[in-house]
């Protein structure tokens, strides 16, 4: 694989785990919301980044890498956190909401951050920017239920 190739799926493999966190996080908070069209919403979201997974997964091997597998140690650390800060809670929905846009704003950041590097192919870039504003545009949408609970 040459170096600018493996870079690119370094890069992409990064993104891939940081959905695998996303997919876990929000079947996680699917299971803590008491709301049946919060409990919904979240399962929407844990499909979309199931389906972004799989995106990213098909440009790794394109590119002629190999897709990561599992989520990342800070991840599973983030969701014990939302446990903890859950029980402790008297309002379960609106701690899991504002723990799902800290989580999105970060991976923000992440693709960003991506987007930045000179390293992506235009196919790579493509994908990445589309994920991108599917995710700013959870974000908008889990600020707006914020703003309802």
């Amino acid at each position: 694989m040459e170096s600018t190739n493996k870079e690119a799926v370094n890069l992409l493999n990064d993104l891939l785990e940081r959905n695998y966190d996303a997919e876990k996080g929000y079947k996680k908070a699917a299971e803590d919301s008491k709301s049946p069209v919060l409990k919904d919403f979240f399962r929407d979201y844990a499909s979309q980044r199931y389906d972004f997974g799989h995106e990213l997964k098909s440009e790794i091997r394109r590119l002629g890498g190999d897709p990561e597998k599992g989520t990342s140690t800070a991840s599973s650390l983030h969701r014990t956190w939302i446990d903890i800060k859950t029980a402790l809670s008297s309002d379960k929905d609106e701690t899991v909401v504002e723990e799902c846009i800290r989580g999105e704003k970060a991976a923000l950041d992440d693709y960003e951050d991506v987007l930045k590097k000179n390293e992506l192919p235009i196919s790579s870039r493509e994908v990445i920017q589309r994920q991108h504003d599917k995710i700013q545009a959870a974000v908008n949408r889990l600020n707006q239920i914020e703003r309802t609970l």
